[in-house]
């Protein structure tokens, strides 16, 4: 018997885990690419390199929209394009349902699935073009269970 965590949720807690390092105090997000079972580029929603973050000086919010942040897809994306890594083909684990703009950047780069773990503000017409494109929409269930397959005991120092 194989007890090893599943692909999807193995993916899905690498997004947990690049969430974590969030510089956002409004939500915390976490995506990585993936293709052929390889990681590709991770990232999360922070400031551009340099400038203040929002655990910092707090968010700078326009329109009710922290324009001082980087979404996690899109430092992603970002992420292949400087390093020269294709996303054509990819999908995407993220933490939280993208949002318009991270929806329509992630099918401009060729990302055929987007798999995510919580529903937020899921926006009708970023599902619209999902549907358009025939994007395979995917929502992971992690649970507790899955969690206890990866040993983290095993390298936590005392």
């Amino acid at each position: 018997m194989d007890n090893r965590i599943k692909w999807d949720q193995y993916f899905m807690t690498q997004a947990v885990l690049l969430a974590s390092r969030s510089t956002c105090e409004r939500l915390s997000v976490g995506a990585v690419l993936v293709r052929d079972k390889r990681i590709i580029a991770g990232g999360y929603n922070g400031s551009v390199a340099g400038d203040d973050h929002c655990i910092d000086e707090g968010c700078y919010v326009v329109d009710g929209h922290c324009v001082r942040t980087i979404h996690a897809e899109m430092n992603a994306i970002l992420q292949c394009a400087k390093f020269g890594e294709q996303t054509d083909g990819a999908e995407v684990y993220v933490t939280d349902f993208p949002c318009l703009q991270c929806t329509k950047m992630l099918l401009q780069a060729g990302i055929t699935k987007i798999n995510y773990l919580r529903n937020y503000h899921n926006d009708e017409y970023a599902q619209k073009l999902i549907r358009l494109k025939q994007i395979e929409l995917n929502k992971i269930k992690l649970t507790h269970d899955d969690l206890t397959k990866v040993p983290f005991d095993a390298y936590l120092s005392d």
